[in-house]
């Protein structure tokens, strides 16, 4: 697989994981039609275990997320702005302290874009639980798979 393919399969990688956050967007299923793709044009015994794993990692994320209780993000009062502070603190979470900073990462995220709104840390708090019994579970839940997928493809990608 070439260089330009590569970067197409981590560009859909990229968006599933951005869709993850996104009402309506099917991430998780982005991101594993990218590591179909990859896999499909790279037929490695590695590719096929990783597409395996992010297969299984999915099933058991969509069954996690269908026995938790149906989002309702919008009125816990979700905005566009605390999906991007809960995306990118899991993001960095995932990278600094690897594959279980990205639950603190997304906690924090949501937290201090709430403390930046609200100014005061029992209200943010609140805030904090409030979104997560609304829906940010399953969010996360979702978004905790998709980083593991995404991982296990760069590793595999990057070990050669």
């Amino acid at each position: 697989m070439g260089a330009w393919e590569l970067l197409l399969v981590g560009l859909v990688v990229l968006l599933g994981l951005c869709g993850v956050l996104l009402p309506g967007v099917p991430g998780s299923w982005l991101v594993w039609a990218a590591v179909l793709w990859w896999a499909m044009e790279d037929p490695r015994p590695v590719s096929w275990g990783v597409l395996v794993g992010a297969t299984l990692v999915l099933f058991v994320s969509q069954v996690v997320r269908w026995s938790l209780p149906p989002r309702r993000l919008q009125a816990a009062g979700a905005t566009g702005r605390m999906a991007v502070f809960a995306g990118v603190g899991a993001l960095l979470g995932f990278v600094l302290l690897p594959v279980l900073g990205a639950v603190p990462g997304f906690l924090g995220g949501i937290y201090l874009c709430e403390r930046l709104r609200l100014g005061r840390h029992g209200e943010a708090r609140a805030a904090l639980r409030t979104v997560m019994r609304s829906g940010g579970t399953g969010v996360l839940v979702e978004l905790f798979t998709c980083l593991l997928i995404a991982g296990a493809w760069l590793g595999a990608v990057l070990s050669g």
